[in-house]
This record gives structure tokens, sequence and C-alpha cells, in this order.
């Protein structure tokens, strides 16, 4: 599933393809989103807005605005190109006659209203690659709800009431970076590790969406400085744990280890990330 960074580049890419007013014909190739994609055809794109995973298209309609609110799931894709034929089941296709973005097999494409995406937009926590003035209230709640619960902060990462856009690779990449077990209770960490961990969570996101592909190794570590091959993955990028298991840690060579944790893969390096067995303590975040 594509984490954040994914949205929101296409987000910005819909921006760059079709500029604020200029007017779109909207179809359904495949049938599925027809009588909605009717509702917006003609209309200027008003904005293109990610959160998290999720898409947000807003049509100039006048009052109410009609917004296509999409998540694009296991294998959603949201392609722009030059206009051509459609290929494949194309849900909808937005286009200015000189480009197109035809959308496939998303796990949802709604039309709604401006009130609804809102509505949906509350139950998203804090995001990233998000404004800086949301993401400053968002992420203490959420730190704060990880410094009070008991459950693991592999767990904890993967809720996206919590950390809109983060997603299995950055879960288990940040986890690592800041040398934390992921079945480690949230409310054994401190303060500071929890502010780390956000804060590396903003860098990494930001580094993958600026390169359009999930970097985190360090310069150290990069297949140049230690002489090694570079990692082939369809993800691509240089990492430290993720579908690494079995192979050797860059740092201290320990093998990197596996697990199903609610459904998912989760990968951590067992020399690095030493659980630690200590009782929960007071967090400046409980205040």
């Amino acid at each position: 599933m594509p984490e954040g960074h994914v949205i929101h580049g296409l987000a910005r890419d819909l921006r760059r393809a079709f500029p604020k007013g200029r007017a779109l014909k909207a179809s359904s190739p495949q049938g599925r989103f027809s009588s909605s994609a009717a509702l917006i055809d003609g209309l200027p794109l008003e904005s293109a807005d990610a959160v998290g995973k999720h898409l947000f298209l807003t049509f100039d309609t006048g009052r109410p605005e009609r917004v296509v609110w999409i998540h694009l799931g296991l294998i959603g894709k949201f392609d722009i190109h030059p206009l051509a034929e459609p290929v494949g089941k194309v849900r909808l296709r937005l286009t200015d006659g000189i480009t197109a973005a035809d959308l496939h097999g998303p796990q949802w494409c709604r039309l709604c209203t401006e009130e609804d995406a809102a509505e949906a937009l509350k139950k998203q926590g804090a995001d990233p690659l998000g404004e800086k003035e949301r993401n400053e209230e968002a992420a203490g709640r959420a730190l704060k709800t990880v410094s009070r619960s008991k459950k693991a902060i592999g767990s904890l990462l993967l809720r996206q009431d919590l950390f809109a856009g983060v997603g299995n690779i950055f879960r288990a990449e940040v986890l690592f970076r800041r040398h934390i077990h992921p079945a480690q209770p949230g409310n054994t960490l401190t303060d500071a590790e929890l502010d780390a961990m956000w804060e590396d969570l903003v860098f990494l996101m930001h580094v993958a969406l600026d390169h359009g592909q999930i970097d985190t190794v360090e310069p150290e570590h990069t297949p140049e400085a230690m002489g090694r091959e570079p990692r082939v993955d369809a993800h691509g990028g240089g990492v430290y744990v993720y579908r690494r298991a079995g192979q050797a840690c860059y740092v201290c060579g320990s093998r990197i280890s596996r697990e199903t944790v609610e459904g998912r893969n989760l990968f951590w390096c067992p020399g690095c990330q030493k659980r630690r067995r200590r009782k929960a303590r007071a967090h400046a975040y409980r205040a």
C-alpha cells in the first residue's frame, strides 16, 4: 500500500498538471464512477490535497463544492500522462485535452461534500508531511496517546488515527534509526524518545517526497561507503531493515529479524534494537 509520501507527491503532481481554474473533462471509462463523474465534468479543479493516505480533489461548483475522495489501497494507481486512449479499467479520468490522469483500482473513489471531507479529516492523526500548524497539535495528541498506552510501539505507529500516512516501511525504519524495539510498550518510552521518533518521521518522509523513494540509511552506510551491492527492491531506495530478514545489519552485523504482527511483516535488528525491561514512567505528554 502506498505510504503517505506517495499520496502527497500525487497531489503535488496533479496541481502541476492541472493549474487552478482550468476546466477538466471528467469521465469513467470503466463505468463504475460515471454518474459522479458527470457531476464534475467540465469543472475546474480547485485543489488537490493529501492527508495521510487519503487524496482529496476539490472541484469549484460554487457552494457546496464537490470533493472526490480517493484511497488507493493495495493496488490503486493514479497515472498522469499525455492524453491517449485509456488502458485497462480506468475508474476515473481527468483531462484538459493535453494531459490525462487515470485512476485504476482504488480501494475507494467517492464523490462527497466539503463537510464530508472535513469529517474524514478529523479521523486522521498527525501527518508528518502535513501543515506545521495542524501537526503541532495533532502530534502532541498522538504522542500523548502513545505515552499512555501499554501496546507495542510497532503497532501504535500503524494507527492512522495517530500517525497519518505512516506505513510498514517507515514504521520499521524509524524504529531502527531510534534504536527502539518494535515490541516496546508505548508507556515505557521517554519523552525524548517520542519527540525524536516524530522528528525523524517528519525528516524521512520529506526526504521520500523530495526524492520519490524511501531512503533511510546514513551516508556512512550507503553502498558506496561500505563497498557493498546496492539494494534491489521494487520500492527502491536504501533501507536498514525493511525486507532484509536474515541479512546482516549494516551497523552491528546481526541478522535482521522478521515477525508477522497483526497481519503485517515486522522487521528489526536484535542487536541494535534491544527491548528494555522497565516500568512505565511519568511523561510530560500526560499533563
